[in-house]
């Protein structure tokens, strides 16, 4: 009865001990009132970033591999074993503050020598089975703090894994309008070799009727053969493509189903929301305040590192040297214990340990602010790169316009007019091939400027 009476005095005095212990939580940011986006609107609160990803592309066959690599990417699935890892951290956590419990028995025998045994038994036996336990009362809250480190470490490992997954969205999206792209330029430059070789013919038609000279038949073969061999190029680098995409679709290299570049719908509404919506939409970002979270919760772990510490040990079991006595009252043995463990000099090892949680604390917010202010210059340069784009290509398809007229024009006046010469020609027509190609190149850039902004908005996890 005295024991028990003695164990409900230790837990109450532990209980207000519990009650009065200091703490604090980290605040987390919620508003942003720097202005994060240059010479933007940002007063409206619609964001792209709060699209699905298969609304925001309209293409099936992109949506079809943007499917199959978050299904399969293996980036992502290691990103699951992180998450996995700290889940089993954050079970660790919890259970500290669980009393650790340990059990054992054993029998032993012995003999003694003559003298020894004088006037006992030579030959005794013991037989003992018993339970340790051994419980830190978190009575300043530092478990409290290592769990919360560990619960913040698990989201932060979650964000990051959702963060993985807008970069694969994006990244493949990227890599498919390369694609198009470059299907769209070896349409252009085999429909220039066909007129090429036209071209050739002609000349020769032209040289026979003494109209042009040997020089120019030779220019417009050469002209054809620069254009032939400019096709491995394309050609190769559109396996190149394809093979980067099947890495992230985490697949052998094969053929990439595909749409055309002529077919696809462009985002005029590019909203961009307010800075504020990047706390909540960049993964990335989000990720980067969890991590100063749990830095911030190592400094209150540190702190209370230099109070007293108050563990309660407790042990019971039987022990007899019958065996038929073991667990009869006579065998019972128990004992409960407390006691405060103050630190008073140990090497400096505290203060270290708090110097270099603070230290990290503060890196890791000036490197949170940073992440902000990048987030911010992307979603900058995204949009004002889709909009040059835009322009260059709308110039651009004036130029091809005018080109195209220059030459038919060239042509023409080099069947009937003796001041043109070949040169002419052959001028005309590698700028209008080169002009062509550059417009496939300015949409390109267009279209990763589009899913730039929506990456660098927080957009593709939906």
């Amino acid at each position: 009865m005295k024991i028990y009476l003695k164990l409900l005095i230790t837990l109450c005095i532990t209980g207000a001990l519990v009650s009065c212990s200091p703490g604090k939580v980290y605040q987390f940011k919620k508003e942003v009132n720097e202005p994060l986006y240059r010479e933007m609107n940002q007063t409206d609160t619609v964001s792209i970033a709060q699209m699905d990803w298969q609304e925001f592309f309209s293409d099936a066959d992109l949506k079809n591999l943007i499917q199959s690599g978050l299904q399969n990417n293996l980036d992502l699935k290691m990103g699951i074993q992180r998450i996995e890892i700290a889940h089993s951290m954050l079970k660790q956590s919890k259970a500290a503050f669980l009393p650790d419990v340990r059990g054992g028995g054993g029998f032993k025998q012995s003999k003694m020598s003559y003298p020894q045994g004088l006037g006992n038994s030579k030959d005794t036996a013991l037989y003992d089975i018993y339970a340790n336990a051994s419980w830190e009362i978190d009575i300043w809250g530092k478990l409290a703090s290592n769990k919360r480190a560990f619960l913040y470490r698990l989201m932060q490992s979650e964000s990051v894994q959702r963060a993985v997954q807008t970069q694969i969205v994006a990244q493949i999206a990227d890599y498919y309008y390369q694609l198009l792209t470059l299907d769209k330029q070896q349409v252009i430059l085999e429909k220039t070799i066909e007129n090429m070789a036209l071209d050739v013919k002609t000349m020769n038609r032209l040289k026979e009727s003494n109209t042009v000279t040997g020089a120019a038949v030779v220019q417009s073969e050469a002209n054809y053969y620069d254009a032939q061999a400019d096709l491995p190029r394309i050609k190769r680098e559109i396996r190149e493509v394809e093979n980067a995409i099947n890495v992230l679709l985490g697949q052998a290299a094969q053929p990439i189903i595909r749409g055309s570049l002529d077919h696809q719908k462009s985002h005029y509404n590019l909203n961009v929301g307010v800075p504020s919506q990047l706390l909540a939409n960049r993964p990335d970002v989000h990720a980067m305040e969890l991590e100063v979270a749990s830095y911030f919760e190592e400094i209150n772990v540190a702190q209370r590192a230099f109070y007293p510490s108050l563990t309660i040990t407790a042990s019971g079991g039987f022990s007899s040297f019958e065996l038929k006595d073991w667990f009869s009252s006579t065998g019972f043995f128990a004992n409960i214990a407390g006691g405060l463990v103050q630190p008073i000099f140990n090497k400096r090892l505290n203060k270290t340990r708090l110097e270099i949680a603070r230290a990290n604390y503060r890196g890791k917010v000036y490197d949170f602010q940073k992440a902000l202010i990048t987030a911010g210059q992307e979603v900058s340069d995204a949009l004002y790169s889709y909009e040059s784009a835009a322009e260059q290509e709308q110039k651009r398809m004036v130029q091809i316009d005018k080109l195209s007229l220059a030459v038919d024009y060239t042509k023409k006046l080099l069947v009937y007019h003796s001041s043109t010469n070949y040169t002419d020609v052959l001028t005309s027509e590698q700028a209008y091939l080169g002009a062509q190609i550059q417009l496939t190149n300015d949409q390109l850039l267009k279209w990763r400027s589009v899913i730039k902004l929506y990456r660098s908005l927080g957009g593709g996890v939906r």
